[in-house]
Formats: structure tokens, sequence, C-alpha cells
């Protein structure tokens, strides 16, 4: 017997088909978004889309269904196939009509920009979230202190209070508003569900409801009456069956109509279980765009700049809590892209490797703090502790003898640096962190990461057994919501995998670590804590001469 996990990322979606019995992994197929993230013009008009605008096509999700699933079957009797589940980033909410119709795929908003997918990273929203964030401290609402003291800009109500005040006549338009990751299940089964998860991460959910209508109406009176007209109130829990394959849908798949189809999940939230992470005091470090830091804990702790925690949000009967930073991989990618120079992609085409090997090599021959750098990560703001997507990158100590791989290095080791952050606020505040497993596609591909994060957090830590960590998670998940597992904990024990390696950390290099992790702190707190706003400064001259808002 098989199941099937979907894996929804930022550029792509893939599919895994899975032993329900031992976890081995069989076969996997990957599709790229045709329309891949729309952040300046909005197709086919052509129209320009304002700053920090991060958009998508749900067509996109679909069609990664209708290319990878047919394409993993090949080999195997479909009728082997017992369920599917899905995970996807998370906030990344959309307007549909009442029949699932996306508002982007109705004639007189395709060319409107709040009629599409806000992805998760879609920071335009960030003034609605400043207002989220003031008005519940003015009116003492507890549920505040549940996601480190902030909401961010990456959720979901701020998205869609921004769509209500920048385009109200969208706002009436549509009947739900609802995450891109509940709207497949939805396609799949023809049942509108809304998991736990995101719910309690993303949509303010705590102890089964969200906050009064009186607060949201404090944001805007049009906004007091959302739930049970825009937003609904009633969850699914994870590992739970949503309902049945569809016949049509089947048919499409190639897949036996009827079919479990678990409740939807999050990437981050869903690697646990594939990574044998259902007990407490397990930190799992999703790496790749960005990184999410999900670990479970027994008792309720609040945590000042965390992501937010959530009863059962990640493994039942544990609380979950969830940190992260917003860029790390696309940090990589964007020094890659434009400021290397074009003799190292020749030296790296020459040697028969990619241009990060390449780098990552050269880098590796370096002694700690050889480079004489300093970065701050916040090439997409900053996620966790500060929750300001206002701020921006920094890069310290270069000179006329600064190379490539001496910014390379010093970039990730500033990703490190904040994940060291990160860890520390968590023990800080009553949250042990025992043991860390790293998964991912960044971790395990570059050997110099992997050390460079275990010298800087003092701390040995493992592997994820599976390139596809979170598509094997959803798979965990639709095994239960089959029936094949009493509990995650159950399936998780006989399908994740970690690798038998440890990296462990080089005490050398951890000593001259600390100390550069000392002067990071004087940095991020400097630039991060308010004592000098340049960031912002220079971001409003920036618009003002582009002419944008």
């Amino acid at each position: 017997m098989y199941t099937i996990g979907l894996d929804y990322g930022t550029l792509s979606g893939r599919a895994l088909l899975v032993d329900v019995r031992t976890g081995a992994e069989v076969a996997t197929a990957v599709y790229d978004y045709p329309h891949a993230v729309i952040d300046e013009v909005l197709l086919p008009s052509g129209k320009r889309l304002p700053p920090e605008y991060a958009l998508q096509h749900p067509q996109d999700y679909l069609d990664v269904m209708y290319h990878t699933i047919p394409a993993i079957l090949k080999g195997i009797d479909p009728a082997q196939v017992i369920g599917i589940g899905i995970d996807f980033t998370a906030s990344t909410p959309m307007p549909t009509l009442k029949d699932g119709t996306p508002l982007c795929a109705i004639d007189g908003y395709r060319d409107e920009p709040h009629a599409y997918v806000k992805l998760w990273k879609h920071h335009a929203a960030q003034p609605y979230a400043d207002r989220i964030n003031a008005v519940a401290r003015q009116r003492g609402e507890s549920w505040l202190k549940r996601y480190g003291g902030k909401y961010s800009s990456e959720w979901f109500f701020s998205k869609l209070l921004q769509i209500l005040e920048e385009a109200p006549g969208v706002y009436d338009a549509f009947d739900t508003f609802i995450e891109a990751a509940d709207w497949v299940i939805w396609q799949l089964t023809g049942v509108l569900t809304r998991n736990t998860c995101t719910a309690g991460y993303k949509m303010l959910v705590q102890d089964g409801d969200y906050p009064s209508p009186e607060y949201f109406g404090a944001l805007n009176p049009k906004f007091q009456t959302l739930i049970g007209t825009k937003v609904g109130r009633e969850f699914a829990a994870l590992g739970s069956k949503a309902g049945g394959l569809t016949a049509e849908m089947a048919a499409k798949l190639g897949l036996p109509a009827g079919i479990a189809v678990a409740v939807a999940n999050v990437d981050a939230h869903v690697t646990a279980p594939a990574v044998h992470a259902t007990e407490p005091g397990i930190m799992v470090m999703i790496m790749g765009t960005s990184t999410c830091h999900m670990i479970s804990g027994s008792d309720l702790r609040e945590v000042g700049g965390m992501c937010g925690v959530v009863d059962g949000g990640i493994v039942p009967n544990l609380f979950g809590y969830e940190a992260g930073q917003s860029a790390v991989g696309d940090i990589f990618a964007w020094f890659v892209d434009n400021a290397v120079p074009p003799e190292y992609q020749a030296a790296a085409q020459a040697a028969g490797i990619n241009i990060h090997d390449y780098l990552e090599r050269e880098a590796a021959k370096q002694k700690v703090g050889e480079h004489g750098l300093l970065a701050l990560d916040w090439w997409n703001g900053n996620r966790s502790t500060l929750v300001d997507t206002e701020l921006s990158g920094l890069l310290v100590g270069m000179t006329l003898l600064t190379r490539a791989p001496d910014i390379y290095r010093a970039l990730i080791e500033a990703t490190a640096y904040g994940t060291r952050e990160i860890i520390e606020a968590f023990e800080a505040n009553g949250v042990q962190v025992n043991t860390l497993i790293a998964a991912g596609g960044l971790p395990e591909k570059n050997a110099l990461l992997r050390q460079i994060y275990a010298d800087v957090t003092g701390r040995p830590f493992k592997l994820s057994g599976s390139a596809q960590a979170p598509a094997l998670g959803s798979a965990i998940h639709a095994a239960v919501a089959a029936g094949t597992y009493p509990n995650i904990h159950a399936a998780s024990e006989a399908m994740g995998k970690l690798k038998d390696m440890v990296v462990t950390p080089i005490p050398e290099n951890q000593a001259v670590y600390d100390q550069l992790y000392a002067d990071y702190k004087t940095l991020y707190d400097t630039f991060g804590r308010g004592a000098n706003d340049v960031m912002k400064r220079l971001k409003k001259i920036r618009n003002a001469a582009r002419g944008e808002s």
C-alpha cells in the first residue's frame, strides 16, 4: 500500500509516493510553477505591482497535481494508493467564490492584484500588521503574547485587511478567504475544511476560537462580521480525514475515487514526523529559501518574537512552537545572481561544478574569521525574533581585498547566527532545545553550511533521511487519515527517517564564533530594536525616488 505526499513550495510543487509499511520512497516528481512568484508585473495586462508584493496563480497548484501524480504512479497499480496528504507554505491565502472558484479566474478581476493568491512572503501588508498589533496592545488582547508580541505581515488577517482597505470592491466580491492549502483540499474532496495548523499559527485561533468581533471591528467596522461570512470557524485536526477523493479528480489524477485525503498542513510543521520529531525538545530546522524552526513542548510558554504557539499545532497533545528566518537560501541565490564576478562563474564551469559548490569549496579553505566580515541576515526582513519585514541586510568589514567566497561564507554564517538567536530566545523562556535536526535542500547539499551551523550553535545535529521531508511528512499524515496507523506518533516511528550522520561542533571554531556572535548581537540590537532605524529610512527614500508608496 502507498500514500502520496504533495509538497507545495515557493517556486514548485513535488509529489512523493511512499510505502506506508516501511516509509520507502518509491517515486518522486517535481513541477515548476509556470507563473512562479508574481512580484513585479501582473500578466497578461503588464500591470506593475507595488513594492513588497508576492502573488501566485492558483492554477499552478492544480497543475502540480495533474503533472506529478500520474508521473509517480508509473510502474505500480494505482489501486494500491490509499491516501493523499498535502503541505503548503503559509500563510498563503486567496479569495474565492462560495463554490471555490478563485476570484482571479473571474472576468473583471484578472487584472486586479488583490484577486490573486498572496504568497507567504507578500510583505506589502506591513501597515495592516502594524495596526493589528497596535489595536491588540491598546485593548490588552491576551492572545498577542502567544505570537511573541507581534502579528506578522506574512499572515492571514494582515493580508485580508489590506484587501478590504485598498480594494473594497474586491473584498465585497469574494465569499471566502482561505489558505491555499485548504483550497487544494477543497478541490480534491469537494469539502471545505480549515486545518488547525494554519488556523492557530496564522489566523489567531487560540483555545478554539478567534479574537472577539469587537476586536475585529476596532480594526475596521466591516471586519466585525468577517468570521462566519468571509472566514469560517470550523477547524479540522491534523492527521484526520478531510474527505474522499472526488470521482472527477480521481479521473484526472489516475487514482481510485474515494481514497482518503488528509487535512492540510504547513510545510514546516509536517516535516516533524518525517524526522521522528514527535516528542518535546527536538527542534527541526527546515532549511530552504527560508528557514522554519519547529519544536514541541509539554508546557505553554510565551516567547518574545516567536511565530506562535499552538496546542496540537505540530503533533497532538503537545504545544507546538514556531520561529523562523525570512530568507536563507534566497540570500545565497541573490548573491550568486547579482554579485559574483564572471571569473568565478567561469572557474566553476571549468571545474565541472555549479557556482554554489565552487564558492562553498573556496570558502571552506578559510579559517573562522579569516575573511574579516560580519553580516545581518535580513535581506527579506526578520521573522524571528524581531518580527519586522522593514529591516534589510547589512555587511560589515569589506576591504579592497574582499572576494566573493569571503562574502558567501559571511552570509552563511549570518544565517547561522540568526538560528542561534532563535534557540537562545526559546531556552531563555523555558522551552528546552535538547536536539537539533536539519531538513531541506541546503543542509543536504552544503557541507560547509552544516559545519558552520554546528560550530555557531555549539550543538551537534542530525540530518533528515529524506531529501523530500515535507512530502514524506504529508504522506505520513495521509497514512493516518487512511487508518493504517492510529496516530502521528506511530506513523512517524514506522515511516520517518534520519541519516546516521551527526554533525558535531569543532571546539576551536566554536570559540571564535562565540566572539563573532557577540558582535552580531550588538548589530542585531542596534539596527533591529530601534537604536538606528536607517534601514527603514532608506526604504522610504528608495520608494519615494521610485514614485512608490
